[in-house]
């Protein structure tokens, strides 16, 4: 648990990060693309003693672990270019409603976990999905006089279906890789880089291009926000890594708690630090959340 509860600080942490980078005018795009060489060094310094970090092209986990990289960073710009079009509420409803793809593929795909799941875990799960719904909805802004209120919507609609899959997507591969490929806590370091590793190859290649097409231009001060956002950035994943085979890799233990858990402690540190105000309907997701976490691990927690 304690592992679990590492990484849910260390999300939060990112949050942070992303809410303050306006605020010292710092690129969002420049600080994710340079983040990764931080994650990549961070990484490299947890290496294991006596071990080396290597690419072996001739594994068929390395290519997986490489175009999952390129998965996260993806995923990361999709959901901000959502975000920027569909609004806050729709992105973040499918980035934290994407834990049904992986609790899904663990229980009825992957077949994990030391227990099996009763009507009690089951109950918790769909209280998860609607605590995370309450917990993060938002009422739209009042019309201004003048203004339309329609929205043309067109295929941006399927911006945070986008978001939904591309999450849901990494988030179950990650679990997949955890399962197949790290048979032993020592190895999550290395496979863990080299998907970092295809991170740092598709961000480069996207700002290359950006500052060639004159869309981009370096800001010095980005690189202050890819070290305060990369050390979390892969500490988080790292320690969720070893949380996951820490419970046997069961992912529908694992993703409900952690993805309920970043919620309830960023709605506190947004509530402490930023006078952040919760509506009705996401102080009863806060509640929701609390008793689904009870029931989802209640066979640890009675431990």
């Amino acid at each position: 648990m304690l592992l679990l509860f590492l990484s849910i600080l260390l999300s939060v942490v990112l949050l942070l990060n992303f809410r303050l980078f306006p605020r010292y005018d710092i690129n969002t795009f420049q600080a994710i693309v340079f983040n990764y060489t931080v994650c990549f060094l961070t990484g490299y310094a947890l290496l294991p003693a006596g071990q080396t970090f290597s690419v072996d092209f001739s594994q068929t986990w390395t290519w997986l672990a490489l175009a999952l990289g390129v998965g996260f960073i993806l995923t990361f710009l999709l959901s901000g270019v959502s975000t920027q079009r569909m609004g806050i509420t729709a992105t973040s409803l499918a980035n934290n409603l994407s834990l049904v793809i992986p609790v899904c593929f663990s229980l009825f795909v992957f077949g994990t976990g030391s227990k099996q799941f009763d009507a009690l875990n089951y109950v918790g799960l769909v209280l998860a999905l609607v605590a995370v719904g309450l917990s993060t909805y938002k009422k739209s802004a009042e019309p201004v006089e003048g203004q339309p209120t329609t929205r043309r919507l067109g295929a941006g609609v399927l911006l945070p279906v986008a978001v939904f899959l591309c999450y849901g997507t990494t988030n179950t591969m990650i679990n997949y890789m955890n399962l197949r490929y790290i048979p032993t806590t020592d190895k999550t370091v290395q496979v863990t880089l080299t998907m970092v590793l295809g991170a740092i190859v598709a961000g480069y290649i996207m700002l290359v291009v950006r500052l060639v097409q004159g869309r981009e231009t370096f800001q010095a001060k980005s690189l202050v926000g890819a070290v305060t956002l990369g050390v979390p950035n892969f500490l988080s994943f790292y320690t969720l890594l070893l949380a996951l085979s820490a419970f046997g890799g069961n992912g529908a233990l694992v993703y409900p708690l952690y993805n309920i858990g970043v919620i309830l402690v960023a709605a506190l540190v947004a509530a402490l630090f930023f006078q952040e105000r919760l509506s009705t309907a996401n102080k009863i997701g806060l509640a929701l959340a609390v008793l689904a976490i009870g029931l989802i691990s209640w066979q640890e927690l009675i431990k």
